[in-house]
């Protein structure tokens, strides 16, 4: 279980919550929930099972915390809701000409003495206008506000009686210069500052639950992979780039016939950095990145995946700019009309492929903002209508000797290296292995010096051992020894039949 994702959840859920964004805290408390469920799931430990059990009671404590305030502003906003339109009803009032008023009851009686009160006062303001106004006139000044927080309100008592008793006269602005000025210097504080409220899918009209399961899987977090992590691969970056960045950046060039790509399949052997591409997305263009499985789409109800899949794809134009990226899309989306092919699967695909194509959409504009990723190892399996709508397929082949090298200096950046070690020749023995094959020999290269030193020894006397024992450089005979136990994953015959269905289908 990812500890850090799951403080993550539980430390933006209190955040959420302190902050009155009480549906995004809901949301948070929910994911950390499911983290802690699917790690208890496969937990045997009975001590750590009890621990962890007393850590969902706490966030369900804090959950059902959140869930009475929530409902408690909701019933509030009820009955304001109604008082608001009682007092708007008593405000009308009917009155009949030629007709005497009726005697005063205690109430009104109260309500005169207030008026009769407040009109003396007014009075008095009044009449010291006046003494003011002759005092002015005889020293030929203006009556400009005073300064200070006493003089403040009657300089504005008497603007307003200026203006009332002498309507021709313009009225006189206060000067603020110096209070704006002030003001401008201050620091705001956190008060001050506008708080962002977080936008939030509107569920009324759907299933919650189905909500709730696809909201679990936005990403939130950043993946924090960016394109320089990934050694080659130019042609794939430069579509994506395209499809993705590009649009934002000049959103006034893709309209109409250059509108941006809707739909990008990557294809290759396994091990060969699509996975990674798809991340680097969600990390370099800042978009809603939906990392979609085929157990998410997947419900033992019928009539649960269609659901899903109409739900994914309204949230994505909720929340666009947005990427929808579906890993292993073959399991989903595989030919159709085949003898083994289920009802509940043939539906899906069907539903899938409505949502990609835009049929049902009345703004022919919705889906714009919208990408769909996808990526699989078996291109061939793919239904032909779904080939249609991934208007660009791309081959992520395995690594050239200039990516290999590429690849050793990113693996092997945070380490030492011996001076006989030679980073190009070991590039040139690498042919034929892919990037997740040659991140596997540069590990195990790695552990060579330990193994050497630990040799022989007991558990204690490896215990004593100091961190710069071990931390040794990384020698020419580790990669030789490394390279000696791991074999490339890929065949030649693999390697072809990609080759092959690039010519056929392939568009860059």
């Amino acid at each position: 279980m990812n500890y850090e994702e799951l403080c993550f959840h539980i430390q933006n859920g209190r955040d959420s919550a302190s902050l009155g964004l009480y549906s995004a805290a809901r949301t948070s408390y929910g994911k950390a929930l499911h983290l802690i469920n699917g790690f208890l799931a496969t937990c045997t430990d009975v001590e750590r099972r009890e621990q962890w059990q007393s850590a969902i009671q706490t966030i369900n404590v804090e959950l059902s915390t959140v869930n009475s305030i929530t409902e408690l502003l909701e019933d509030l906003s009820r009955s304001s809701a109604s008082r608001n339109g009682c007092a708007v009803e008593s405000l009308v009032f009917n009155i009949e000409e030629n007709k005497p008023w009726p005697s005063p009851t205690n109430v009104d009686k109260k309500t005169s003495s207030v008026l009769l009160a407040r009109s003396t006062n007014r009075k008095q303001h009044v009449t010291e206008f006046e003494k003011e106004k002759q005092k002015a006139s005889s020293n030929k000044l203006f009556d400009v506000p005073r300064s200070g927080a006493n003089s403040s309100g009657n300089s504005r008592r008497r603007l307003v009686n200026s203006n009332e008793s002498t309507p021709n006269r313009p009225p006189i602005k206060k000067n603020t210069s110096a209070a704006g000025q002030k003001s401008a210097n201050r620091p705001q504080s956190s008060e001050d500052q506008p708080v962002e409220v977080e936008k939030k899918f509107d569920s009324s009209n759907c299933d919650k639950e189905l909500v709730e399961i696809l909201e679990r899987d936005i990403v939130l977090r950043n993946p924090n992979i960016h394109w320089s992590d990934i050694a080659g691969l130019t042609e794939a970056k430069n579509l994506l780039h395209e499809a993705v960045v590009l649009p934002r950046i000049m959103p006034m060039f893709f309209k109409g016939l250059r509108s941006p790509w809707r739909g990008v399949c990557m294809f290759g052997p396994p091990g060969t950095g699509k996975t990674m591409l798809a991340k680097a997305v969600a990390t370099e263009c800042n978009t809603t990145f939906f990392n979609v499985s085929a157990s998410t789409l997947t419900s033992k109800y019928r009539g649960d995946s269609e659901k899903l899949v109409r739900l994914l794809f309204e949230m994505a134009r909720f929340y666009a700019p947005s990427t929808i990226f579906i890993d292993e899309i073959d399991s989903i989306c595989s030919r159709r009309g085949s003898e083994s092919e289920h009802e509940a699967s043939r539906r899906v695909k069907s539903e899938l492929l409505i949502q990609m194509d835009g049929v049902i959409s009345s703004n022919p504009n919705s889906a714009a903002g919208v990408l769909v990723l996808a990526a699989t190892n078996f291109p061939w399996d793919l239904d032909e209508a779904l080939r249609r709508r991934l208007e660009k397929r791309v081959f992520i082949p395995l690594p050239d000797a200039s990516c290999r090298l590429e690849m050793l200096k990113l693996n092997l950046r945070d380490l030492k290296l011996a001076d006989d070690l030679d980073l190009a020749e070991i590039a040139e023995k690498l042919e034929g292995y892919s990037g997740a094959d040659l991140t596997n020999v540069c590990r195990d290269a790695a552990m060579m010096s330990m193994r050497q030193r630990i040799a022989g020894l007991e558990m204690d006397e490896i215990a004593r051992l100091h961190a710069e024992d071990l931390d040794l450089p990384i020698t020419r005979q580790d990669f030789v020894e490394a390279l000696a136990r791991s074999s490339k994953s890929v065949s030649q015959q693999d390697l072809d039949k990609y080759e092959k269905w690039m010519k056929e289908f392939g568009s860059i």
